[in-house]
């Protein structure tokens, strides 16, 4: 049965894993990495 703790676990798991392989980056790849704050909102119809 998958139950929430199973989900949780293993997002856990895959966090754990990504900041491990961030943490062999350059810090230039880490910022090129990070999402930009859009400089405009949602877009009017």
């Amino acid at each position: 049965m998958y139950t929430i703790e199973v989900a949780y676990a293993r997002m856990r798991e895959l966090q754990d894993l990504a900041n491990r392989s961030r943490a062999h980056q350059s810090p230039a790849a880490v910022r090129a990495a990070e999402p930009k704050p859009s400089r405009f909102g949602r877009k009017k119809r």
